[in-house]
């Protein structure tokens, strides 16, 4: 699922001065020579920006999994054309979440419509670095990493979260944190952040894309991205046994597939740690994975995926954005990863209480405490608000387990005692659980011994509210993603947990108290505003069960 997210095109470029080209390090990769784009002389991190890591997934490869890149040795390659994959935003989103979001936090009235199909459809401007041959990655690194030359440092590999919709690589600037490193975890972290295809380019499922084509194709472009890692980053001075995956919302339902690819049956995965933020598991029964792909055929005005890989990418792309935009389903995507029978045998709350999954990992689970309120319809901001927001959000859920929602799980009573005081919170509370809090209490639970976690409290405590302490730069503390409130002390504990998970698998930070192992007592860290403790896990058992067991979420409902 998305967060607020301000687009930061070639964000990281600019604040990374350029070296003489003729002395930036180039890395022989095989297939290409690539060197780096710049060197940032204050941080001394190097730019390796815009490495192929599959063959552009166009023609006959559109609608598959990627192939590996050809040979192309006859030019050294810079990376100086950044490259984004085709992307939209709903318009739930870009249309009606901030000014209601803006209202909700002031305490002012909110009188705006909040039915989708009531705002007309206008393109958004076309970023132009847009392209269908997008699966490109980059990797920052401290230079002392990289002259040393052992294959030594820890590694980060990042996936862009929004919604499976949208997202790039250049999404975070990664120097605060690298810089973070330095010292503390040796010469400091190599990062590396991948595109991967997204919507319709990257998430169809159904049945006739399945006969001529490969659903959750962007999984397999991740799985590609980490077998390239896994391959090259020691040339860039990375340990390919010490690579940590990390990521936020949908990001991390990724990483999920990922620990659960193929029910665990294919070996161990290219990384050793899992860094799962606020991971959102939205399911596509059958029935809606093959009308989300009808629709998408029937904009092109085609009848096959076949005829669909012979149009322009101009009218992919354009019909791609408008499916988006125009999702009836306030908070919801068109575009998820599927249950397919193959990567994803079964949903991924399935093949984790089966033991389908890649076992020998560490994993670190994080929430934000309210990580459900930007998801919200504001029509659930009442008493009787409360079932239709939630029932056109998930239409597949049946009326007895609205019902029992609405007087067992979350009666309306705001004396808190529910963890709840307003008819919106209830509403708001109900579906963080469904969608967010309880994926993440039953990943770590799975792990339990393996496992540690946190929650993201500082107000308003928003969905991807803690990237802004995580890639905080103290150079730049201006530079918000988000603009809400930040405690650079704080920031600095939370990178420094992070990093040192990173580096050994156990978060630990001088400035407060090491997390402890999420175990049978289920202890979580509390990240507050101006307070680190420790806590049991916020997210509600009996809760989270019943949301777990219901059939909508094993992805074969209706």
């Amino acid at each position: 699922m998305g967060a607020i997210r301000i687009a930061l095109s070639f964000f990281i470029l600019p604040l990374i001065s350029s070296g003489n080209a003729a002395s930036l390090p180039t890395v022989d990769l095989g297939y290409e020579v690539h060197q780096a784009i710049s060197f940032n002389e204050s941080q001394g991190l190097y730019n390796f920006s815009n490495i192929r890591y599959a063959a552009p997934p166009v023609g006959d490869l559109r609608f598959r999994a990627p192939e590996p890149p050809e040979s192309n040795r006859s030019t050294v390659q810079t990376g100086a054309e950044g490259r984004v994959c085709p992307q939209a935003r709903p318009m739930w989103s870009t249309k009606i979440q901030m000014p209601f979001l803006q209202s909700l936090l002031s305490g002012q009235p909110f009188n705006q419509s909040t039915n989708i199909s009531s705002y007309p459809y206008t393109p958004a401007p076309l970023d132009p670095r847009t392209t269908e041959d997008c699966l490109f990655l980059d990797v920052v690194v401290p230079k002392r990493v990289f002259d040393r030359g052992a294959g030594a440092a820890p590694v980060i590999v990042y996936f862009t979260g929004g919604g499976w919709s949208s997202g790039d690589k250049t999404d975070y600037n990664p120097t605060g944190l690298i810089e973070r490193s330095q010292g503390r975890e040796g010469d400091g972290i190599v990062f590396v952040a991948l595109n991967h295809r997204l919507g319709a380019f990257g998430f169809l499922g159904g049945k006739s894309l399945e006969e001529d084509g490969t659903a959750n194709a962007a999984l397999y472009d991740q799985r590609m991205a980490l077998r390239w890692v896994r391959e090259h980053v020691a040339q860039f001075g990375g340990d390919p046994s010490r690579v940590t995956v990390m990521g936020e919302s949908s990001a991390g339902n990724s990483i999920v597939h990922q620990i659960t690819a193929y029910g665990g049956k294919r070996g161990p995965p290219d990384f050793q740690r899992a860094i799962v933020q606020s991971t959102a598991w939205y399911p596509e029964p059958s029935l809606t994975q093959n009308a989300t792909l009808q629709q998408f055929l029937d904009s092109l005005n085609v009848n096959t995926v076949a005829e669909a890989r012979r149009l322009p990418s101009q009218k992919l792309i354009a019909a791609n954005a408008y499916q988006i935009a125009t999702t009836p389903l306030y908070g919801g995507y068109p575009f998820a990863p599927v249950v397919d029978g193959s990567f994803v045998p079964a949903a991924p709350a399935n093949l984790l209480d089966s033991g389908d999954f890649a076992h020998n990992l560490t994993i670190l689970s994080t929430t934000n405490a309210q990580d459900g309120l930007l998801f919200t319809n504001p029509i659930g901001a009442t008493d009787s608000g409360f079932t239709p927001a939630i029932h056109q959000l998930l239409p597949p859920l049946p009326p007895s387990a609205l019902q029992y929602a609405a007087t067992t799980l979350y009666p309306p009573i705001y004396n808190g005692s529910y963890g709840y005081t307003t008819p919106f919170q209830r509403t708001s509370v109900a579906i963080d659980d469904m969608f967010i809090r309880c994926q993440n209490k039953h990943l770590s639970q799975t792990f339990r011994n393996s496992s540690y976690a946190y929650t993201f409290s500082v107000p308003p405590a928003l969905h991807g509210q803690d990237l802004d302490s995580i890639f905080y730069n103290p150079e730049h503390p201006q530079v918000r993603l988000r603009g809400l409130p930040l405690n650079a002390t704080t920031a600095q504990a939370l990178q420094d947990y992070i990093l040192s998970f990173v580096a050994s698998g156990t978060p630990r930070s001088t400035l407060g108290p090491a997390i402890p192992r999420y175990g049978p007592a289920e202890r979580v860290l509390d990240v507050g505003m101006h307070n680190l403790t420790i806590v049991r896990d916020p997210a509600d058992e009996r809760r989270c069960r019943y949301w777990l067991e219901q059939p909508v979420f094993s992805g074969v409902g209706s």
